[in-house]
């Protein structure tokens, strides 16, 4: 019995071996399950409504649009950098849309470094020994389980590039 328990605590903080283990909240308030996402590379990206960086949220929209079948992008608001992000899941999702006509995945405001960090968040530390310096930043996740880490300035018309 005592190795069962044992078994059932460690099964518990396990982290998930892959991104398409986890399961989010979208800012709609729906749960989406990443292992819809498997065999696809992903964009993932947090994101602030008042940064200087956020006009990429046009230039994420238009590698949405002209790239989708090369690329899913999911958007992670988070207010870890200067509180540029402190608006609710509605007015956030209200912005994205009258402002920059966002169609890609985003989900509900989360943290993405310190001791309130989003599990997913570590899970990409983890495996590239990053983590966001502000907003903007994104991570590439290929299928294959490569996780490269690009900064804010990168353009992510630039990572289509590469791909």
């Amino acid at each position: 019995m005592k190795t069962l328990a044992l078994f059932l605590v460690m099964l518990t903080f396990t982290s998930p071996s892959s991104v398409y283990d986890f399961k989010m909240t979208a800012l709609d308030g729906k749960e989406i399950d990443f292992s819809q996402y498997k065999g696809k590379t992903l964009l993932l990206v947090n994101v602030a409504s008042k940064c200087g960086y956020t006009p990429q949220y046009e230039d994420l929209q238009a590698l949405h649009e002209q790239y989708g079948d090369k690329v899913t992008i999911l958007g992670f608001p988070a207010n870890n950098f200067g509180g540029q992000e402190p608006g609710t899941n509605l007015q956030i999702a209200e912005f994205c849309k009258a402002n920059y006509g966002v169609t890609f995945q985003m989900f509900e405001k989360i943290s993405v470094k310190g001791s309130d960090q989003h599990a997913l968040y570590k899970w990409l530390e983890e495996k590239t020994g990053k983590q966001p310096s502000w907003n903007f930043c994104k991570y590439l996740v290929k299928p294959d389980g490569t996780v490269t880490f690009y900064a804010s300035g990168v353009n992510p018309l630039e990572i289509v590039e590469k791909l």
